[in-house]
């Protein structure tokens, strides 16, 4: 199975559009429509949009949800093969990521931060690109453009200008331009999102976008499915660090920055987690990304076809257990 996945040719598309269904079953029989978010008001206006379009369908949005995670995915992968995070071109990193948000069934409703998620995708696609490029400024502003738009989604996220910052340090040669040029795409989508509001005589808004919560569950509700979950990601992201570390070492200085960047990307999507507001029921699903890159290490590991064979089946285990305690 894991030898049909690594492939990367049209077919495999075929095969993970099967897999999305299949593991999304249990979300698409059991609809659900998107509640408003108090205080989120451009995730409200968003929705207000889509209602004209689906007029409340419960079904439609479901659908719509699902083929975000999917497209996602294959984005996930088009991500590591453009920036050669692998030593291949390969479809597992959305592979891992449809396994990994068939773990919590919110996820997988359209949600807020399915939203985010695409900006901030886009944005780590630009960063990776610092060290070579042309138009190190044209890119620069673009990164921090899409990480901010995802900012104005939720304040929160604004904690991934850290991440534009360092990726900057690590993976650029001094220049005080570039550095503006990153705040100047940084800030852009803030006055011009002010800028509306404004002129919509709504200005009094603005303040109500700037709150940051706590995610972390004060009771849990279900022990046992918690306890699987944390355990399996634990579990499958050392394996990932584990393979990380015996193949960095054989690749390029650019590439081992790239690898650095992500692991930073992982570490603030953890703390902007746990900063969301525990109305955002999906606010976990933004550390997903950034540990599909890590886990799918694991399964590209080429010398040791028992490791990688334990993870996917760990992986496949562990799926099925959380869906069958979460009922």
């Amino acid at each position: 199975m894991l030898q049909l996945i690594k492939n990367n040719n049209p077919f495999t598309v075929i095969i993970l559009l099967i897999l999305t269904f299949l593991l999304k079953l249990g979300v698409l029989l059991h609809p659900h429509v998107p509640l408003d978010l108090p205080g989120y008001f451009l995730y409200n206006l968003l929705l207000t949009l889509l209602n004209t379009v689906l007029h409340g369908s419960a079904a439609a949005y479901t659908v719509l949800g699902v083929v975000m995670v999917f497209l996602q995915a294959l984005y996930i992968s088009r991500i590591a093969a453009v920036h050669k995070l692998f030593n291949r071109p390969t479809y597992i990193p959305a592979f891992v990521y449809l396994l990994l948000t068939s773990l919590f069934p919110n996820w997988n409703y359209f949600n807020e931060t399915l939203v985010i998620n695409w900006c901030i995708l886009a944005g780590i696609d630009v960063l990776l690109g610092f060290s070579q490029t042309n138009q190190p400024r044209k890119r620069i502003f673009n990164a921090g453009f899409f990480l901010c738009l995802a900012a104005l989604f939720q304040f929160s996220v604004t904690a991934y200008l850290v991440l534009l910052i360092i990726g900057i340090f690590m993976l650029r040669p001094f220049n005080l331009g570039e550095w503006v040029v990153a705040l100047m795409g940084y800030f852009t989508p803030v006055y011009f999102f002010a800028g509306i509001l404004f002129l919509a005589d709504k200005l009094s808004l603005f303040p109500a976008w700037v709150h940051i919560g706590a995610s972390i569950p004060v009771h849990i509700v279900a022990p046992f499915y918690f306890t699987i979950l944390l355990l399996g990601l634990l579990t499958l992201s050392v394996c990932g660090l584990y393979a990380m570390q015996l193949q960095l070492p054989k690749s390029s200085i650019y590439i081992r920055r790239n690898w650095a960047a992500i692991l930073i990307y992982c570490i603030i999507s953890i703390v902007i987690a746990i900063g969301t507001d525990r109305i955002v029921q999906s606010a976990w699903l933004i550390i997903v990304p950034s540990l599909c890159f890590v886990i799918s290490m694991g399964l590209l590991l080429e010398k040791n076809k028992g490791f990688s064979n334990f993870i996917l089946y760990f992986s496949l285990v562990l799926v099925v257990l959380c869906q069958l305690t979460i009922n």
